[in-house]
């Protein structure tokens, strides 16, 4: 999905030191991704005044700690939706759903809303078991996410 005022952002390693701004509208977070280790690279859109994370690999613990930063750099940006799509996940845990829900107060804190694009059983599942499909809308699809 391409519209709008879009940009790209394609991180690796999401350390303090290799800021570079995302807040603004342009920036990237970049690294040295550690070839050894399931988590991959968070691609971040802009679309006009909403914010699409792909995420992709496990989401763990590992994935936790290097993915926080960039979902509260996100989260605490001033776009309206962010939209975390997790189609191109391949585990989730419990680990992801607290990087969730800590995007979704951060968002919510500032007006904005924090959804979920999955379409995997398991991954909704455990969304739903833990009582979180409310607060995190899961939907099939980025399109729907943004609306």
């Amino acid at each position: 999905m391409r519209q709008g005022n879009q940009q790209d952002f394609l991180s690796d390693d999401f350390g303090d030191s290799e800021r570079c701004g995302l807040l603004g509208g342009c920036g990237v977070l970049a690294g040295t991704a550690d070839p050894d280790n399931a988590v991959h690279p968070a691609v971040v859109h802009m679309i006009d005044d909403c914010a699409v994370v792909e995420l992709s690999g496990d989401i763990d613990l590992l994935a936790f700690h290097r993915l926080a930063p960039l979902l509260d750099t996100v989260a605490d940006g001033p776009y309206r939706v962010v939209a975390v799509d997790l189609t191109a996940t391949t585990f989730f845990d419990c680990s992801g759903l607290s990087l969730l829900v800590r995007a979704h107060r951060r968002a919510l804190e500032r007006g904005g809303r924090v959804t979920v694009v999955c379409r995997r059983r398991l991954t909704l599942r455990i969304i739903a078991m833990s009582r979180l499909t409310e607060v995190l809308r899961p939907v099939p699809t980025v399109e729907e996410a943004l609306r």
